[in-house]
């Protein structure tokens, strides 16, 4: 098992464990001096935005599961060695049924650790039988368990890309964030992508890093500048090529709000993300033509909208799930926002595909 730095909110039966006490949390703090007094929806009318509605659905999103071979003191979804909810295969099947009723070209399969769930590369293998691009979100440790030995080069095979979290290219950095040690393995996981032709400028092998901050700020809004950093510390220090590098807000939820507000940033951290919205933003939220599923089935506008437990719902009030998927019916929908939306808006935005503007 990798090293970790924490462990679940979930395990330690911790009061942010649950979504709604964490919505609670954000919804209590006194936000009244600044924009629209904090309120997301106010904010975004004020920009020309009536409601928040989908675009054109181009991204199928699933979250296989939360088991995780590590503990992160930033995750948002509040994953770990200890959680063993898995997505089953009758649900990964109804998934590849729902996808089949839409033009969505790319498929994004996260967790928790998404490997480790035990249907992960049949999910895989029926995406790229039809011709769906596959993204894996990895966290790198995994690759060197024992039982994932051969993953890098059976991604390669399947042409998936994938999206590495590396909160930076120095070692303390990463290692405060995701636990002693994890840099050091991290590092050695990148070696053997690169040794199947990951990061070598194959568009077929996109080898991409993510980048999120260590503290209460935004990330860097000069991206070609911070990746062209990156690879020039990786290249020379480790002899690491990669692709691209996209940097992203931790959102103030799950673990990352309850360091927040342990070290006393919570109320300056919100004020710094709705002093910073930008409403160049909003058109491009990955809300918009995104589709997130639950490890249980459950449709959700987003992945941080599903940690929170904030899902879909028709005028009826019917809460829908992935078995009774309806395009027409979600092509229809409002998009449901609350005060963790200012994450995503704020300076250059950010999203699973890191910067908007």
């Amino acid at each position: 098992m990798s090293p970790t730095a924490t462990t679940s909110l979930t395990q330690r039966h911790a009061a942010l464990s649950s979504p709604q006490n964490q919505i609670t949390l954000l919804e209590s703090l006194d936000l009244d001096r600044l924009p629209e007094q904090g309120d997301f929806a106010a904010t975004i009318n004020k920009s020309g935005w009536a409601e928040l509605t989908p675009s054109k659905l181009e991204i199928f999103q699933i979250n296989i599961g939360k088991l995780c071979n590590m503990a992160c003191r930033h995750c948002h979804v509040d994953a770990g060695p200890d959680r063993r909810e898995n997505m089953d295969r009758q649900t990964i099947d109804d998934c590849l049924k729902a996808l089949d009723q839409t033009s969505a070209h790319t498929v994004d399969i996260t967790g928790g650790a998404p490997e480790l769930n035990p249907h992960f590369r049949y999910l895989v293998e029926q995406c790229v039988v039809r011709g769906k691009h596959v993204i894996d979100r990895c966290n790198l440790t995994v690759l060197l368990l024992p039982t994932m030995q051969d993953l890098p080069e059976w991604l390669a095979e399947h042409k998936v890309e994938v999206v590495c979290s590396l909160p930076h290219f120095r070692q303390p950095n990463t290692d405060k964030q995701r636990g002693d040690g994890t840099f050091e393995q991290s590092i050695e996981a990148l070696h053997r992508l690169n040794a199947v032709g990951y990061g070598k400028g194959n568009p077929h092998l996109k080898l991409t890093l993510v980048s999120n901050p260590a503290d209460a700020t935004l990330s860097c809004t000069q991206a070609a500048v911070l990746e062209q950093m990156w690879k020039q510390g990786l290249r020379e220090n480790h002899g690491i090529t990669f692709d691209r590098l996209i940097a992203i807000n931790n959102m103030p939820i799950s673990r990352h709000l309850e360091w927040l507000e342990q070290s006393g940033n919570l109320q300056s951290y919100m004020e710094l993300l709705v002093n910073s919205y930008n409403p160049d933003t909003v058109s491009g939220l990955m809300c918009r033509n995104t589709i997130s599923v639950s490890w249980d089935g459950r449709l959700f506008d987003c992945d941080f909208n599903q940690m929170l437990d904030l899902e879909i719902q028709q005028p009826d009030q019917k809460y829908l799930h992935i078995r009774d998927f309806n395009p027409q019916s979600l092509a229809n929908r409002q998009i449901i926002t609350g005060r963790h939306c200012f994450g995503c808006t704020a300076g250059a935005g950010s999203s699973c595909s890191g910067a908007i503007a």
